[in-house]
């Protein structure tokens, strides 16, 4: 097994939208919440969510997390970390919330045949934008004979 740096964490974190996001209890315990994210270029991971999850209320009191990415076998993980900012709840089918969520589905998903059902549920959940600003990484990987 080889240690990976942050360079090779962040490849293998984008080539997965599954991992489980770490955040912090009021007690101080972590809360693991499995996720679907997305890594931009500019290594901010978004996961979107909603404002009545434990995981929102963690990061509004510590704005800190982690991710953590299976690799393509079971000793292969990495972990991106760092501080997290939050949009607001998404108010209207045309503000910057809105806009984000898009994006963060594009990136996931590709472009929709229709938006309108998209928009509906985002504003009908109130969704917002975790963004974790993936400042750490690391993990392991098997090495490659």
């Amino acid at each position: 097994m080889t240690t990976i740096g942050h360079r090779a964490a962040l490849e293998l974190a984008r080539a997965s939208h599954q991992g489980t996001l770490v955040t912090i209890r009021g007690n101080g315990r972590p809360q693991l919440s499995n996720v679907l994210h997305a890594l931009s270029d500019d290594r901010v991971v978004r996961i979107s969510t909603t404002p009545g999850r434990a995981k929102t209320a963690n990061l509004r009191r510590t704005p800190w997390g982690a991710l953590h990415v299976n690799g393509p076998d079971f000793w292969s993980y990495a972990v991106l970390e760092g501080a997290v900012t939050m949009t607001a709840p998404v108010v209207d089918a045309d503000d910057q919330v809105m806009a984000e969520l898009r994006d963060h589905y594009r990136a996931m998903q590709g472009e929709p045949d229709d938006w309108e059902p998209f928009h509906e549920l985002m504003l009908t959940e109130r969704r917002l934008v975790v963004r974790l600003h993936a400042d750490r990484g690391y993990g392991f990987r098997l090495d490659q004979h």
